[in-house]
């Protein structure tokens, strides 16, 4: 299976940061690193760790985090209470790949490292990028909308899900290398989220004629 996606946490309050941490660390493929508190001790643990994202607050004992955010070449989304259309301007005008409103529920910042991981699995992929797949990458940074009413997915579901990409189509078998599951818990994931209308299912047919399920993202 791939490696887990690193995430640093710099927020100065220490119990707001070791929840977030909670947070981080109940989402599959995510690793919280232990939190920072100050923009200094931020730059000496993306120097020595290498986080592949880092979640900022924006009110720092040493420094804003906006203008840290200017030094750090690296993913970040910001974390912070701050609300005003300025501070959000400027966060995604310096590189903020999200920004977040304090307090936020975990549920929230699940959707938002969910949103990540599929952002990077698209520009993952082999090859040069076309427009189409720049503008699934932008698309895939942006969470969508949780309805109380909607079924709660388990975590290996969410993966599963997360596994397909937007206009192409899957065998059980390839999501299930993609995953990092046995074929037929890939299997039963995808038939559960065809039944909810999360997934298509296509039949096509092989050279023998034996009918083979390919899954698909829904037509947007």
């Amino acid at each position: 299976m791939p490696e887990d996606f690193r995430v640093l946490i710099v927020d100065d309050d220490f119990h707001v940061a070791k929840l977030h941490a909670t947070y981080v660390d109940s989402v599959a493929g995510f690793l919280a690193l232990a939190p920072v508190g100050s923009a200094s001790l931020a730059l000496q643990a993306i120097h020595s760790l290498r986080p592949d994202l880092v979640l900022l607050d924006v009110y720092l004992p040493d420094a804003s985090g906006l203008d840290l955010l200017q030094q750090l070449d690296v993913d970040t989304m910001i974390l912070s209470a701050a609300s005003d259309a300025e501070s959000l301007r400027k966060a995604f005008r310096r590189g903020a790949l999200g920004y977040l409103l304090k307090p936020f529920t975990a549920e929230s910042l699940s959707q938002q490292l969910r949103s990540y991981a599929r952002y990077r699995r698209l520009l993952g992929q082999p090859g040069a990028l076309d427009q189409g797949s720049v503008e699934r990458a932008k698309r895939a940074l942006i969470p969508g909308d949780v309805t109380p009413a909607a079924k709660p997915r388990s975590a290996t579901e969410a993966a599963v899900l997360e596994s397909l990409v937007a206009g192409e189509q899957y065998s059980a078998v390839e999501v299930a290398t993609r995953v990092g599951v046995s074929r037929a818990t890939a299997q039963r994931y995808l038939s559960s989220l065809a039944d909810d209308g999360a997934v298509d299912i296509q039949l096509r047919y092989g050279t023998t004629g034996r009918p083979e399920h390919r899954y698909s993202l829904p037509a947007s």
